[in-house]
């Protein structure tokens, strides 16, 4: 598979402590995206076999959960290799976890990646095609065909929706999630705050940043805001 970069210890990519692999290419272009440099697809390729010997280095760090979590990019890129690499981790007692957009056709492979992780964390951008197309170049529909597969095969999944400032930071813009999150079996919603950090790489990659004037998400909004739709569903706000 094509990598584009490794990071060990990671906390905030699934359960316990994980193996994020970030796997290069993309078929969006969020406007908001914190790693454009992962859009692109190549870098560096290494074999299933490779990549399950580099994660089973750090088994030992893989309590509570813990384990290899597949992001990018897009993952389901390559779904073909991580159902591979899947193979031979299970093999050393390790599982993988997806960090996926979803925004791709529901093949065989792209089900035998899913069927095979153990947890789903699905990046649900936007709650309608206008917006998913606007700020995305993406379709829903591919992600609303990928959701109601993985709550058919009663995959553990969490949502996850990054909150920009100007874009979809209001209640009114949040609650048009809900029908969609409601109706797909979810163990939570999580409320991603947009942030800068990532601006450097738009300019080391030559890439224009269409959000460069937009300054990072106000977190004590966003806590107003989580606290106002915890009194609307019976979902988890996370």
């Amino acid at each position: 598979m094509f990598v584009h970069s490794f990071e060990s210890m990671a906390a905030r990519d699934g359960d316990g402590i994980r193996y994020c692999i970030f796997l290069s290419g993309c078929p969006l272009r969020c406007v908001y995206c914190h790693n454009p440099d992962t859009q692109k697809s190549g870098g560096k390729y290494y074999t299933p076999d490779e990549i399950a010997k580099k994660a089973t280095r750090y088994k030992p760090y893989f309590s509570n959960g813990g384990g290899v979590t597949f992001s990018g990019g897009e993952p389901l890129l390559q779904a073909d290799e991580i159902v591979k690499a899947g193979e031979l981790l299970k093999k050393n007692g390790i599982g993988y976890i997806l960090d996926t957009s979803l925004a791709v056709p529901l093949t065989d492979s792209v089900k035998n990646a899913i069927d095979n992780a153990e947890m789903i964390l699905a990046d649900l951008k936007f709650s309608s095609p206008d917006q998913m197309k606007r700020f995305t170049d993406g379709s829903l529909d591919r992600v609303m065909t990928c959701l109601d597969y993985i709550t058919q095969t009663g995959k553990r999944m969490r949502v996850r929706t990054v909150v920009v400032p100007d874009i979809n930071d209001s209640l009114e813009a949040l609650k048009d999630y809900l029908p969609i999150i409601e109706k797909h079996d979810v163990e939570g919603w999580e409320l991603l705050p947009f942030h800068t950090m990532g601006f450097f790489k738009y300019e080391e990659s030559g890439i224009e940043n269409p959000l460069k004037n937009t300054p990072a998400m106000d977190m004590s909004k966003l806590d107003a805001l989580k606290e106002q739709l915890r009194e609307l569903t019976k979902v988890k706000i996370i």
